[in-house]
Parts: C-alpha cells; sequence; structure tokens
C-alpha cells in the first residue's frame, strides 16, 4: 500500500486525534510504521494507551481507505499531509491541525496572506453589507478570504471575493464532495476555479452538527486573523473567534446596535478586546508588520463606465438608496435605470439591498 494509505487509515480511527498522531509519528517516523507497531509499543507512547492502542492495531477498514484513494481520484481531489509543501504555512503553525486534508483547486503561497470572514446563517440586511464591503476591499487588496460556505455571512463573504477578482478559501463541515448547503454547489465550483475547497473529512462524509465547530479551528488556523461581522452570544462565528486567539491570531469585531440580538456577540467581543472594524482598512493597519510590504495599495480594476453609468453610481454611497429616489435624480425612465443597474451590478460596482435599493460595493 502507498504511504497515503496509512495517513488515511489513521484519520478514520476515532479514538485518535491530530495530537495523539503527532506523538505517534514522533515515535515511529512514518505511518505505515505505526500500524507495523506491537500493541505494547504503541501503549508506551504519551498520550495513546491501552485503549487507543487496541483501536490502531483492530483497524481493518482497509477498503474504505481504498474508496476513498480512488474516489478522491475520479473526482480530483487532492489528498495533502500535514508532511507535504503544499500543506498551507498559516495552518501549519496549529496545534490541533489536521493531519490529513482534502483538497479541490488549487492552494498558492500567497494564501499565507488570509484573513477570515465570519457571521450567522441568517444575518440582517446590515450584516450582509458591512460583509460584502469588508470581505470585498481585502480581496480588492491582494488577500484570501476564508469562510465555511454556509448560509449567510460565508456565502456573502465568497462571493464578494469572486466578483471583486480575488481568491477564496471555503472549508466544509463535510465532505469536499457533499456541498452544504446544497444551493451552493454552484458557488463552491467558482471558489475551486479562484481558490480552494478543504475539507479534513473524507469525501461521501455528510455534514453533521459536530463537524462545524471543530471545521472553525481551521478556519482561523489558515488565517492572519479573523473578522467577526454578526454573531448571537451563541454563535458557532464566537468559536472561531476563541479558536483564534488560542492560535494567537488576530480578532476583528464589527459593531452593530446594541438593540440587535445579531450584534449582542460582537459588541462583547470588542469590550473584551477585539479590534473594532468599520473597513477593511482597519484590517490592513492591524496586520500591517505581517503584511510586509506585501499590500502597496489596493488592486482595484479599472472597469470602464458608459456616461450614464458614471451618472448613476455618482448619485450612489455605501447606503442604499431605493430605486424611485434614484428615477427622480436621474431624470431616467424606470426600465432604463434597472437595466443599467443590472449591468452594474453584473462588473461588481453596485450591489442591491432588499426592496430595490441599491449601493455601491
Amino acid at each position: 500500500m502507498s504511504d497515503i494509505s496509512y495517513w488515511i487509515a489513521l484519520s478514520m480511527i476515532k479514538e485518535i486525534g491530530p495530537m495523539s498522531v503527532r506523538a505517534l509519528l514522533d515515535a515511529f517516523g512514518s505511518a505505515e510504521a505505526i500500524f507495523n507497531a506491537s500493541a505494547g509499543e504503541l501503549k508506551d507512547v504519551e498520550g495513546i494507551g491501552p485503549h487507543r492502542a487496541r483501536a490502531i492495531r483492530a483497524f481493518d477498514n482497509w477498503k474504505a481507505v481504498e474508496d476513498t484513494i480512488s474516489r478522491s481520484a475520479e473526482e480530483g481531489i487532492r489528498i495533502i499531509t500535514e508532511n507535504d509543501d503544499a500543506y498551507p504555512s498559516l495552518l501549519r503553525m496549529v496545534d490541533s491541525r489536521p493531519f490529513l486534508i482534502y483538497v479541490k483547486g488549487e492552494l498558492v503561497e500567497e494564501d499565507r496572506f488570509s484573513v477570515a470572514v465570519v457571521g450567522p446563517r441568517r444575518p440582517t440586511e446590515y450584516g450582509r453589507r458591512a460583509a460584502d464591503l469588508i470581505a470585498g476591499e481585502l480581496a480588492e487588496a491582494g488577500l484570501t478570504v476564508v469562510s465555511g460556505l454556509a448560509r449567510g455571512i460565508d456565502t456573502v463573504a465568497h462571493t464578494a471575493a469572486l466578483i471583486r477578482g480575488g481568491r477564496t478559501i471555503a472549508v466544509l463541515g463535510s465532505g469536499i464532495d457533499v456541498p452544504y448547503p446544497a444551493e451552493n454547489a454552484g458557488l463552491m465550483k467558482r471558489i475551486q476555479r479562484s481558490g480552494a475547497v478543504i475539507s479534513e473529512f473524507p469525501p461521501g462524509t455528510k455534514p453533521a452538527r459536530g463537524n462545524f465547530p471543530v471545521r472553525n479551528r481551521i478556519i482561523s488556523g489558515l488565517s492572519l486573523g479573523v473578522v467577526v461581522v454578526e454573531a448571537t452570544t451563541d454563535s458557532g462565528a464566537l468559536i472561531t473567534a476563541r479558536y483564534a486567539l488560542e492560535q494567537n491570531r488576530e480578532v476583528f469585531s464589527v459593531p452593530g446596535m446594541i438593540t440587535s440580538k445579531n450584534s449582542a456577540g460582537t459588541n462583547t467581543l470588542i469590550k473584551n478586546g477585539a479590534i473594532l472594524v468599520g473597513s477593511a482598512k482597519d484590517v490592513l493597519r492591524e496586520l500591517a508588520p505581517q503584511l510586509k510590504g506585501f499590500i502597496k495599495e489596493t488592486k482595484r480594476r479599472d472597469i470602464p463606465l458608459s456616461d450614464e453609468e458614471r451618472m448613476i453610481t455618482e448619485k450612489l454611497s455605501r447606503e442604499p438608496v431605493h430605486v424611485d429616489v434614484l428615477t427622480r435624480q436621474c431624470q431616467m425612465p424606470l426600465n432604463r435605470l434597472l437595466s443599467i443597474l443590472t449591468g452594474l451590478e453584473l462588473k461588481g460596482v453596485v450591489r442591491q439591498a432588499r426592496g430595490k435599493r441599491f449601493y455601491l460595493s
């Protein structure tokens, strides 16, 4: 069997986690050597003991290992261990990092300049706009935007990075061939073309409640810092923030109204020392020592605009304006205005809020 077979087998043994595997590798030198060791040799490794030693010796599901390798090859999934040069450099610094990840798309050296943008699955309109603004500006500045492909803020963050021509990485709580939620299957394919999708779970793994808090340590581990856009007091985004603190990464928080439950968690983060952010500039300023000249200027694309498009954008700002107001200001028929606004949306210049209201992206 190939060496990767033994790595995959280790990942399938529920009784051992990343720290235990690392201790075993230190003791025996390779994944294959772990399976060739006796029960006595295994249990003598610090943190293993008789129970885990028996679990390793009892492993016999090599058919599942072969199926995982075959399925990955068929679907273009790369299997990367922490011993590979392709393993993300920032994630390698995390003690609780997964020792094996599945990847679709491409990981590049510049991904070490990454920032996570996270928040709830049911954000407010304010939260959506804030995530779109911050993730979009980070992408324009050349940073990779990391999130979890979930509904809500995750989806907004990935989409904003893609629209601005940037890179983005999605970390799944399911197998890499099981998009979750299902409606984000198309978005996941777009991410694979302009970044990467990552999972520590074998192909075919269904999404489970316990998988998502665990995957959050990878979201923060891939990033120099985590921006929490909105969060209730029990939000999963706060779990990501806690991992970031444990990993010695920066935590940023977008302030919100004191009357909004979706801002209770973010406001508490700020009260406890998180860095308040109103735009990507606040993030870039704080991370400047780590970026080390990577950000010289915002990498904005020069988007050609017609006279009519330019006139409309001059009437817009970051605050949404209703289409009826724009119709009066631009003195333009509604159908014509909506047609131009649609074109501006496709160019990534304008975004639409609920209720036919538009604002600059």
